[in-house]
């Protein structure tokens, strides 16, 4: 569904197993005066995993936040730089940020269900906010987000109890669902499993696996061995004494675990810092 404004917008998509591509290209971003990262540039593919691995602090969370643009709801934070979705930039003038978002859906660290809202409706908010409630089939739609979510056994008898009833790794996988509900083309992930313990955590792996045949994902981890299980490309990023995150290392996880062409990543992937 297309924005209506005068001016330039990214359209809404329909669902698709044909998913997007995404390049970056000289990403940097600010927090005020702080410049957070650098010059950062690579290619998502589509239907494909990419991870984000690097020590705290190295700007990981501040790179994926940028790519739906939620970077610069903090005051005085911007970027600047190139994202292209697809032929589109989203940084382009003009461009809807809010529609952008509805594209590039973002799980956070930490599961964040509506706590006043029954399980129906959690997955159900975001059509009714973007006023596509009225142009789908809710319950078909809450039904296929859930099981795309592989929630949909553990609630389908319990859709109207609150989302904070259930357990954590329940909870995330409904954020899944509320995230997927929309069609957006890219999956973003900033650690979603840090929060949870590991039977949680091999669920929302496995689930990852699945969803890249509908999506393109983008998932920011600490996990190394995550990394290394669920991505098919890895981005290794660190920052100097400036506090400047700046990617060192990108390509085939495989590759980048195994023969990394920098001794730093070698360095941090065998635990000699970070």
């Amino acid at each position: 569904m297309a924005v209506e404004t005068s001016t330039p917008t990214v359209e809404q998509a329909a669902p698709t197993t044909e998913a997007i591509s995404m390049r970056i290209d000289g990403l940097s971003a600010w927090y005020g005066a702080h410049k957070a990262i650098e010059g950062v540039s690579l290619g998502v593919e589509p239907n494909g995993v990419t991870a984000i691995i690097g020590p705290s602090g190295c700007g990981k969370s501040t790179m994926i936040r940028c790519l739906n643009r939620i970077h610069e709801v903090v005051p005085g934070a911007r970027a600047e730089g190139t994202v292209m979705l697809g032929t589109e930039n989203i940084y382009d003038p003009g461009i809807d940020a809010v529609a952008v978002r509805r594209r590039i859906g973002m799980v956070f660290q930490k599961p964040n269900p509506f706590p006043m809202m029954s399980v129906y409706e959690n997955v159900a908010s975001g059509l009714r906010l973007n006023g596509l409630a009225r142009k789908v089939n809710l319950d078909e739609v809450v039904e296929q987000s859930l099981r795309r979510a592989a929630l949909w056994d553990e609630v389908k008898d319990k859709l109207k109890a609150s989302g904070a009833s259930l357990s954590g790794g329940q909870q995330q996988r409904l954020c899944i669902a509320r995230t997927v509900a929309v069609a957006p083309d890219v999956l973003l992930m900033d650690e979603p499993c840090s929060a949870l313990d590991p039977i949680a955590t091999y669920r929302i792996e496995e689930l990852i696996v699945e969803l890249k045949q509908h999506y393109t994902i983008v998932i920011v981890t600490h996990n190394m061995q995550q990394a290394s299980r669920i991505s098919d490309n890895t981005a290794f990023m660190l920052a100097g004494e400036e506090r400047i995150g700046r990617l060192v290392e990108f390509g085939p996880t495989r590759t980048l675990f195994t023969n990394p062409r920098d001794k730093r990543t070698e360095d941090y992937i065998t635990g000699r810092f970070g």
